[in-house]
């Protein structure tokens, strides 16, 4: 009986480990594969808040295309990078077009994220790779979502699963993103590892 014990015990805890080991490898996939796009609005007046919605189609619409032709993250941090003055471009003629008397900056930057519920899935904690555009002062609220590879624009949860699929995303990793019943521990984990990340590291 007790050796049937210790053999039960052992199988627990190497199933343990390997679901450990599968929900870091998913915890690290998230922090390397994905390049947030943040927004940062003037301020929080109702206009600043239009203008930065505005300034946020420009930019995507400035992006997407090539980003849609790369497949690897590096590359498309380094097309970000390459071209941050033409993404900066973009934003700066869609404020002077709206009125804007003030500036915008645009830089490619490692970011703490608190946990976002989007329309067809959820981004636990953590920090993040993120294109971020800050507009005037900034002091306004933001809007954000994925640049890379492109998981917020399906507006179908058949959609999303698709492009994570085609990002490599586990079966079960996409199950935690989008809240299917059977993976919201995974989801739970991976957030509270996003935290403490966030905690750690974070500024």
């Amino acid at each position: 009986m007790g050796k049937l014990v210790r053999n039960l015990m052992l199988c627990l805890l190497l199933a343990a480990g390997v679901w450990c080991g599968t929900l870091l490898a998913d915890r690290q996939r998230l922090n390397e594969e994905l390049i947030r796009l943040h927004v940062v609005a003037n301020s929080d007046s109702r206009e600043d808040q239009q203008v930065k919605l505005l300034v946020r189609d420009a930019v995507l619409q400035s992006i997407q295309e090539d980003l849609a032709g790369i497949a690897d993250v590096e590359a498309a941090k380094a097309y970000l990078q390459e071209n941050l003055q033409v993404i900066r471009a973009a934003a700066r003629k869609t404020l002077e077009a709206a009125g804007f008397d003030g500036d915008v900056t645009v830089s490619l930057c490692r970011e703490a994220f608190d946990t976002r519920v989007y329309d067809t899935f959820t981004l636990p904690a953590g920090i993040y790779d993120a294109l971020r555009v800050t507009i005037g002062s900034g002091e306004g609220h933001n809007w954000w979502c994925v640049a890379f590879p492109e998981l917020c624009l399906p507006q179908t949860e058949e959609g999303f699963a698709d492009a994570a699929a085609g990002a490599g995303f586990s079966p079960s990793l996409r199950g935690a993103l989008t809240g299917e019943e059977e993976h919201h521990v995974r989801f739970y984990f991976l957030d509270l590892l996003g935290r403490l990340e966030n905690s750690l590291f974070g500024q």
